[in-house]
C-alpha cells in the first residue's frame, strides 16, 4: 500500500486550458473560430465523387475541431462541477455552451452531407477511413431521424437557452441543498455527498434520519418545482424526439444512441422483472442478520452493515487497496489508475457547493481522465473510487483510437467500472480471514449488486411509464404515487416502505440529465458478472480476453465487441446467467447463516 503518499485533493485544469479568462483564454477561442473558419471551406468539396484520401483528410480536420472544441466544454463543466454555486463558473459555462451551439451548427453540413450520401457511395468511403469507420457507420444509423439542416440549426440553439438551461437550473437548485443529521447526539449541517454516506450507518434510527432528512424534508419541499421541471423535461424530449425525429418510442432514442436494439433492452428488462424474487430473498436473509425485531427489513436498511461497526478508511488506505487490488490482476491497468493521481486529475474533498456523487470524464485520447469523489470516509467510498477509475482505465486502454472512436458505447462503459469493483472485493475476501468480516464483504457485493442492477433497472421502468402520463396530464403528486408503486413491485412483501421514498424520483440526476441512462448500469453489471464467472474459471488465459475488450473503446459496435466474448445481448438466457451469478452469492451466504446457527 501507499500508507501517507496520497491525501484528498482539489484537481488541475490546466492541462484542459492554461486560464478561464484574459488573454490565454482568448488566444485559444481566436484560433478555434480560425479552425471552424477552415473547415467551413470545405463545403464545396462534399460530393459523392470524392476521393476517399481527400474525404479522409477532411475527416480529420472535423477531429480537430471536436477535440479544441471538448477541451474548452469540459474545463467548463468540471469548473462547474467544482462549486455549483460559482457565479464565475456558472456565467463561463453558459458562455462556452452558447458558443458550442454555434459552432455545432456551423458543422453541421458535414454530418448531414455524410447521412445523405447513398449506400454504396458511403461504403466506399469509410471502406478508406481506418479507425473512423465505425463513427462513420453510426452517424448513419440517425439518417432516418435528422432534420433539415435549418431546423437541426434551431432545435441546437433552442437547447442552449432552453432545455439545457434548465437542467443546469436543476443542478445548480439540488447542489444548494444543506441537509441536518443528528449524530452522537450533536446536528450537523452536511452536503448530499456527506449526508448518504449515513444509509450504511450501523444505528438504524440514523439510517431512518437520513432517509427521512433526504427525502421527507429536502426534496419533498422542494418536489413542485424538481417536478415540474422534469414534466418540462419529457415533454421537450417528446417533442423533439417522437414528433419531429420520428424516433418509436422515447426508450427508443436512447438505444439508438447507444448502438443496442430494442430488443435486447426489453430482455434485459424483463429479465430484470422476473428476478425481482432473489433480491426479495436476500432482504429477507438479511433481515435475520440483522436481528429486526419485526423480522421485515425497512427500506432505510436495504444499505445496512451486517457487521456493527462504522470502520473509517483514511483516503490514502483506501487508495492503497485500490491500487494494490488492481496490480494484483494486471501491472497494466494499475499504472493507469497511478496516472489519474500523478497528474492530479482527481477531486476528492468534500466542499460546499461541490457536486455530489462522483464521475470520471474522459476527454480526448492521451489525456489522463478525470475523477471526481465525494470520499467521506466510508467502505461504499473505496468502492466507488475503484469504479471510478475502471472508467479512466478504460479510456487509457482505448487511448490509441481516435478522438472520435475511443470512448466506449454507453452500455460498456460500465465494464471497466464494476471490473474494478469485484476486483477489489475479491481481493478483500482473499486476504480477509475472520468470518463476520467475510462475510460483510459479500453481503456488501449484493448490496451494490441490488443498487446497480435492479435499482437501475426500475428507474427506467419508471420512466417508461412515467413519460406516458405525463403526456396525458400527470401531476407532480401522480408521478409520485407512481414511484411508490414501482418500488412496491420491486421490493413486493420484503420490506417495509415508508411514505416519503415516493419523493426519491426527484432527487436522481439521471433521469433529468440522461433519459433512460440508467440500464447501462445494469447492462454492465450482468455482463460483468458473466465476464468475472470466466475469469474464475480460465484464470490467467482470461485476462487477454478482457483487456482487448476495453482496448477497442468505442471502435466498434456493443454487438460485434460482445460477439467476440461468446455474448449474445438480445438473449434472456444471457441476463439470466447474471442473476445466477448472483443467486450463487445469496446461497452462499445462507450457508454461512446455517453455521452460525
Amino acid at each position: 500500500m501507499d500508507n501517507g503518499k496520497y491525501q484528498p485533493t482539489r484537481w488541475t485544469l490546466s492541462e484542459l486550458l492554461s486560464s478561464h479568462g484574459g488573454p490565454e483564454l482568448e488566444a485559444y477561442l481566436a484560433q478555434f473560430e480560425q479552425q471552424v473558419k477552415d473547415f467551413e471551406e470545405i463545403r464545396p468539396q462534399l460530393r459523392p465523387d470524392i476521393n476517399p484520401a481527400e474525404f479522409v483528410e477532411i475527416v480529420q480536420g472535423y477531429e480537430t475541431l471536436e477535440a479544441a472544441g471538448r477541451r474548452v466544454g469540459a474545463y467548463a463543466q468540471l469548473w462547474f462541477t467544482e462549486d455549483t454555486q460559482s457565479q464565475a463558473a456558472l456565467a463561463f459555462l453558459g458562455r462556452i455552451d452558447q458558443l458550442s451551439a454555434e459552432v455545432a451548427n456551423r458543422m453541421l453540413f458535414f454530418s448531414l452531407w455524410w447521412k445523405s450520401l447513398d449506400d454504396e457511395t458511403a461504403n466506399r468511403l469509410m471502406a478508406a477511413s481506418g479507425d473512423y469507420r465505425y463513427w462513420l457507420e453510426s452517424l448513419r444509423r440517425f439518417k432516418p431521424h435528422t432534420l433539415s439542416e435549418s431546423e437541426e440549426k434551431i432545435v441546437n440553439l433552442k437547447d442552449v437557452n432552453g432545455m439545457n438551461a434548465l437542467l443546469t437550473l436543476y443542478d445548480v437548485i439540488t447542489n444548494a441543498f444543506t441537509f441536518e443529521l443528528e449524530i452522537d447526539g450533536r446536528k450537523k449541517k452536511m452536503t448530499r455527498a456527506e449526508l448518504s454516506a449515513y444509509v450504511r450507518h450501523p444505528n438504524p434510527d440514523v439510517r431512518a434520519a437520513v432517509y427521512q432528512e433526504m427525502l421527507g424534508r429536502v426534496f419533498k419541499e422542494h418536489a413542485n418545482t424538481l417536478g415540474q421541471i422534469y414534466m418540462y423535461r419529457v415533454r421537450d424530449w417528446f417533442s423533439e424526439n417522437i414528433q419531429l425525429r420520428k424516433h418509436a418510442s422515447p426508450l427508443a432514442v436512447r438505444n439508438l444512441s447507444n448502438d443496442i436494439p430494442d430488443a435486447a433492452t426489453d430482455a434485459l428488462l424483463e429479465v430484470c422483472r422476473r428476478n425481482t424474487d432473489l433480491f426479495q430473498r436476500y432482504f429477507r436473509l438479511k433481515a435475520r442478520w440483522l436481528d429486526i425485531p419485526s423480522g421485515k427489513l425497512r427500506r432505510y436498511d436495504v444499505y445496512a452493515p451486517i457487521v456493527a461497526s462504522d470502520k473509517a478508511y483514511p483516503y490514502s488506505d483506501a487508495v492503497g487497496m485500490v491500487l494494490d487490488s488492481l496490480h494484483h490482476f494486471s501491472s497494466q491497468i494499475s499504472e493507469h489508475a497511478r496516472r489519474v493521481f500523478a497528474d492530479h486529475h482527481i477531486d476528492s474533498e468534500i466542499r460546499p457547493g461541490k457536486q455530489g456523487g462522483a464521475f470520471c470524464a474522459s476527454i480526448l485520447p492521451g489525456l489522463t481522465p478525470y475523477v471526481l469523489l465525494n470520499y467521506t470516509g466510508r467502505a461504499r467510498d473505496v468502492a466507488t473510487m475503484a469504479h471510478e477509475l475502471g472508467h479512466a482505465i478504460h479510456a487509457m486502454m482505448a487511448a490509441h483510437h481516435s478522438t472520435l472512436t475511443f470512448h466506449s458505447s454507453l452500455p460498456l462503459a460500465e465494464t471497466a467500472s464494476v471490473f474494478s469493483e469485484m476486483i477489489l472485493n475479491d481481493r478483500l475476501l482473499a486476504t480477509e480471514t475472520d468470518p463476520a468480516v467475510r462475510r460483510d464483504i459479500l453481503a456488501t457485493q449484493i448490496d451494490d449488486a441490488y443498487a446497480t442492477v435492479m435499482r437501475q433497472a426500475y428507474f427506467v421502468l419508471f420512466e417508461r411509464e412515467a413519460h406516458e402520463r405525463i403526456l396525458k396530464g400527470a401531476t407532480t403528486d401522480e408521478l409520485a404515487e407512481a414511484y411508490l408503486a414501482n418500488l412496491r413491485e420491486q421490493f413486493g412483501d420484503s420490506l417495509e416502505l415508508a411514505d416519503e421514498f415516493r419523493w426519491e424520483w426527484v432527487s436522481i440526476p439521471h433521469i433529468y440529465q440522461t433519459p433512460f441512462y440508467c440500464y447501462a448500469y445494469s447492462f454492465g453489471q450482468l455482463l460483468v458478472l458473466s465476464l468475472y464467472r470466466r475469469y474464475k474459471a480460465e484464470g490467467e488465459s482470461f485476462k487477454p480476453k478482457y483487456l482487448k475488450i476495453l482496448a477497442y473503446g468505442g471502435s466498434e459496435s456493443p454487438a460485434k465487441i460482445l460477439r467476440e466474448a461468446g455474448i449474445d445481448m438480445a438473449s434472456p438466457d444471457f441476463w439470466q446467467g447474471g442473476f445466477d451469478v448472483i443467486k450463487e452469492m445469496i446461497d452462499e451466504l445462507e450457508k454461512m447463516e446455517a453455521v452460525k446457527a
